[in-house]
């Protein structure tokens, strides 16, 4: 099955609410009208439930309850906000997939996002921008399990998706990864170009041209997120650093061993974005 039909597929695109879809396309608008939105917000009842637990998390340190959607603005900025519900959104866009262990799934890609946060903060990238391409730098794997979930399954049998040699076996396979088409869905979800170019870029960043930043952040975060998964020790991290990328953002392999902060610190509170 090639890229566009399964594309055609219904049953493999996630469904969004139309609030998120606007908090999408407000990347690209210079004077969006955020009091608008605010209140699209606080009529979904189930997406402003979440952000109110999300904003009144350890994650942000507020100095008083936020109690409302205009207070969550206020005090934690439309940003934030905006990354929090299209986090949400997308969290929630998809259900039980044969072969595919959401639990497993979306802790991996939070860890992904908090670290590419992390990261992105020190080298002066739009952080909120990382965090967002860091969560759904992977969700392609939903796609094609959703979309093609016989061919995937055989897949699995060979090469689990916390493999790092799964993208060449999706390529070699059907001529496009989980990579190629996580970027294409946010095209057609209108996500900054910027976007859809680190999404591209993070399976293999120094291949990549020109090079991109924020790509090869999400590579390293995704990277170390496996490292977790997988339950490598810290020899086997430290071995498994990817130098050459790491070099390229001037970064040394510190900056996710000994210098990243423990996942229960930078997840505090964040896991009610994936329950």
């Amino acid at each position: 099955m090639d890229l566009e039909a399964l594309f055609r597929q219904p049953q493999a695109l996630p469904t969004i609410s139309k609030v998120v879809q606007e908090l999408i396309q407000s990347f690209n608008d210079e004077e969006v009208a955020v009091g608008q939105i605010t209140r699209r917000i606080s009529a979904d009842q189930v997406l402003s439930a979440r952000l109110l637990r999300l904003a009144n998390s350890a994650y942000y340190h507020v100095s008083r309850t936020v109690a409302t959607v205009d207070d969550a603005v206020v005090m934690l900025g439309f940003i934030n906000v905006r990354t929090l519900v299209i986090g949400a959104g997308l969290t929630g866009g998809f259900k039980a997939l044969p072969g595919m262990d959401l639990k497993q799934f979306w802790r991996h890609s939070l860890h992904t996002a908090v670290a590419a946060k992390h990261l992105s903060r020190g080298l002066d990238l739009n952080a909120e921008l990382g965090f967002t391409v860091g969560l759904m730098h992977a969700i392609g794997q939903l796609v094609m399990h959703a979309g093609m979930p016989q061919d995937m399954l055989k897949l699995d049998k060979t090469v689990n998706a916390m493999d790092p040699r799964r993208v060449a076996l999706e390529r070699q396979s059907f001529g496009y990864s989980y990579v190629e088409v996580g970027a294409e869905l946010s095209r057609r979800w209108k996500f900054p170009e910027e976007f859809s170019t680190a999404i591209a870029a993070s399976a293999e960043p120094l291949a990549w041209q020109p090079f991109t930043p924020l790509g090869a952040v999400v590579h390293i975060a995704a990277w170390r997120s496996r490292a977790e998964e997988n339950h490598l020790n810290a020899e086997e991290i430290e071995v498994g650093w990817p130098a050459a990328v790491g070099a390229q953002l001037g970064l040394g392999a510190n900056a996710l061993l000994q210098d990243l902060p423990p996942w229960a610190e930078l997840c505090a509170g964040m896991e009610e974005l994936i329950s």
